[in-house]
């Protein structure tokens, strides 16, 4: 029915479509702005609790702001430095928007302070959500303390600042990668087709379902926060599948010319067939991207959103505007020099042949590659984020590359334990205990310093520590703790035994709990693909053997993209020719996101393969032939969609931030393994040894898919013998 209404009224539906484009643009235009700058934190958590619980009761929390103070001659406890740094945390603390400030010269801890002496830190709390400090409050700090002259230089970081660093280098990358992946895009869909105007008709459904996709999130940040980093997943995806999904339908379109069907009846059939199949891939695709919600952070949600949109906005360009155009440009989008339809004797068809003679030797050594690649993905550490995500010369990370040489600790990490009721007789016992901890350097509280069970220093400022009713303590770690364990050292602290009720929290335990509220739903997620996907593929093929082999192939893909992970970024393979600084930790919520986007584009692959091998066997029943006719009608544009879409995701290899060299090298990876190791060897090799059990279902399964099953084959189409079809009239 779709079909029929595009090839009646193409113009018309181009005409509709160039309007749609054009509204979407205008709301696209203003999505980046829209967008949210977030922080890694887990709603709910124990830590949030004692952030808020610092801010309402003693009105501080942990440090977002630091400043940098370098004595421009001697050191800073010379008079001048050190005046000029006693007023410059004054007026830190009285600028607008800042909540609390500290220093050097206002508590005299010894972590404050550079072992050289040339160095000191001014830390502040600036209260508010992420957009608020970055947005608002940085900017001002920046041009008020960024240049202070006299006998101090001063720098300006914190975790904050980093991140807001990081998601201007996203937008730029964004930028950038615009620029690059369309003409590349273009280009290479010239190479496949041989012809300028289907190629351009298809890189116009990729760039409708980019700018759908960015309007789609314009009008989901009315209502909801989006990560800023979702517009580079619209951009790469939305090129990627709708590219993708404009090749299959434009592929199964010349096909149908190429049996001598007239125009507006191959277009129908192309979308009856094709589009099918596009719709069974969007559906997976999307549900393994929608998974993302059961996280409740807004940073993952971000990539539901953007994922979905893609997905909606790429089928309806694939599925309405390019059947119009298709429709239009008629055999001026014809396969060059086309003369049938099979493709039997090529390279796909020999290979898969090939395998399936032998499918044990070259399943098993497909196999032996596979797991040696994703190897390395069992060392993996899942840790937290910092600085170093940005690359050597940015300012703030140079900065920090300061901190870690010149500074015993960094004070603005501490662990803060929260007590709001607690007695003061209390206070000193708990913090001695606090300090006797593996891995402290310092607790600092109302009753003084303490340093391995002991008293070592008083308190500068009681009332800081607390106000009569409860207490706070600031656990200061040993840098090499931060470094090597600081989710041990919460966990260390959240056991210790304490005489009131305390909370736990700091940059330490955020990042702990934000990794921990990942980490543990992982299974769920898993469960919910996996269970999602075999329901699409059983609907789709009537087997339940197809499903599971398709699981288990996809995770065989994804072990070789987690590997090349662990060993290229956590152990720092790659370093030198990407140029970023491996820090041995992996921050869990990328890898995260690579799984369900590469599983989806996995599914994806596999739906349109397992689509005419089923079809081939429904019209044949040749359990065996069917396989490496099928491979042959799909391989080759899988292949070119997959080289289309690695060459998108690697754009990002170029980036100067860590995530996006993990997301393009990763992604590209996977693709590329994924549609011709796995499609082109695994899959026809386990078909051939599972037989005519591939396509089976236990009885009360079967007659279910009789009921509600999805079927590839055209309606449009009268099956006469198996090498010739005639077109209903």
């Amino acid at each position: 029915m779709l079909g029929r209404y595009v090839t009646r009224a193409p113009r018309r539906v181009l005409a509709g479509s160039v309007l749609l484009f054009l509204l979407a643009g205008v709301l696209a235009a203003s999505v980046v702005d829209a967008l949210a700058l977030n922080r890694y934190e887990a709603p709910g958590s124990e830590s949030l609790q004692a952030r808020d619980a610092l801010a309402e009761q003693f009105d501080t929390s942990t440090s977002n702001v630091a400043l940098l103070v370098t004595a421009e001659d001697g050191t800073v406890d010379d008079a001048a430095v050190a005046a000029a740094g006693a007023a410059l945390t004054d007026e830190l603390a009285a600028h607008p928007g800042v909540g609390d400030a500290w220093s050097y010269w206002s508590d005299a801890t010894d972590t404050l302070r550079s072992e050289d002496g040339r160095h000191a830190l001014v830390l502040a709390w600036v209260p508010g959500d992420a957009d608020h400090v970055r947005g608002d409050v940085l900017p001002g700090i920046e041009e008020s303390f960024g240049d202070p002259g006299g006998p101090i230089d001063v720098e300006i970081g914190g975790g904050d600042e980093v991140f807001r660093v990081v998601a201007e280098q996203a937008r730029t990358d964004f930028l950038r990668a615009e620029l690059i992946i369309l003409p590349l895009v273009g280009a290479l869909l010239w190479l496949v087709y041989r012809r300028l105007g289907p190629a351009l008709v298809t890189l116009g459904v990729g760039l409708f379902s980019v700018v759908g996709t960015l309007a789609i999130l314009r009008v989901v940040t009315v209502f909801t926060e989006v990560s800023t980093f979702a517009s580079n997943i619209a951009l790469v995806m939305g090129i990627g599948l709708g590219v993708d999904y404009g090749l299959f339908v434009t592929y199964r379109f010349r096909e149908e010319l190429a049996r001598g069907l007239p125009v507006p009846d191959a277009v129908r059939a192309a979308v009856t067939g094709a589009g099918r199949t596009v719709l069974f891939s969007g559906a997976t695709v999307a549900a393994s991207l929608a998974v993302l919600f059961v996280f409740p952070f807004p940073f993952l949600s971000s990539f539901a959103y953007a994922g979905i949109a893609v997905v909606l906005t790429a089928v309806f360009g694939a599925t309405v505007v390019l059947p119009a155009a298709l429709t239009l440009l008629g055999h001026r989008a014809a396969r060059r020099g086309a003369t049938g339809s099979g493709r039997e004797e090529g390279f796909w068809h020999r290979l898969s042949t090939t395998v399936m003679r032998r499918p044990l030797v070259s399943g098993g050594a497909a196999l032996v590659v596979l797991l040696g690649l994703g190897a390395p993905a069992a060392g993996v550490e899942f840790g937290s984020p910092d600085d170093r995500v940005l690359p050597a010369g940015q300012p703030v990370r140079d900065m920090y590359d300061t901190i870690r040489a010149d500074f015993t600790t960094e004070d603005a990490d501490a662990v803060q334990v929260v007590a709001p009721a607690a007695d003061d007789g209390d206070i000193a016992p708990y913090a001695a205990a606090l300090s006797s901890l593996d891995g402290v350097h310092r607790v600092d509280s109302a009753a003084g310093s303490f340093a391995d069970g002991a008293r070592v220093a008083a308190a500068a400022d009681p009332a800081r520590y607390a106000d009569g009713t409860g207490a706070w303590f600031a656990v200061v770690p040993t840098g090499e703790r931060l470094a090597d364990d600081p989710t041990g050292l919460v966990a260390d602290v959240r056991e210790l035994a304490a005489p009131f009720d305390v909370l736990v929290g700091g940059y330490p335990a955020e990042l702990t709990d934000y990794r921990d509220g990942v980490v543990e739903r992982l299974p769920l997620v898993a469960a919910l693909i996996l269970g999602v996907t075999f329901v699409v593929l059983f609907l789709m093929t009537g087997s339940v053997v197809a499903p599971l082999k398709a699981s288990v192939l996809n995770l065989l893909s994804l072990s070789v993209m987690f590997g090349v992970l662990v060993w290229g970024f956590q152990n720092g393979g790659l370093a030198g020719v990407l140029g970023f600084t491996p820090t041995g930790v992996i921050e869990p919520s990328i890898p995260l996101l690579m799984f369900c986007i590469a599983y989806g584009l996995s599914m994806d692959y596999e739906v349109f393969l397992l689509a005419r091998i089923k079809e081939d066997y429904d019209r044949t029943g040749d359990v065996i032939g069917s396989v490496p006719r099928g491979i042959a009608r799909s391989a080759p544009l899988v292949t070119a969609a997959a080289v289309i879409l690695a060459a998108s995701f690697a754009v990002y290899a170029s980036s100067d931030i860590v995530f996006l060299q993990q997301l393009g090298i990763g992604m590209a990876l996977a693709v590329l393994v994924d549609a011709t190791v796995i499609r082109g060897v695994l899959m026809p090799a386990l078909m051939r040894l599972a037989g005519r059990a591939n396509w089976w279902a236990p009885d009360p399964l079967r007659r279910l898919h009789a009921r509600i099953g999805l079927r590839e084959d055209s309606p449009l189409i009268i099956q006469t013998s198996p090498g010739y079809d005639r077109v209903k009239s």
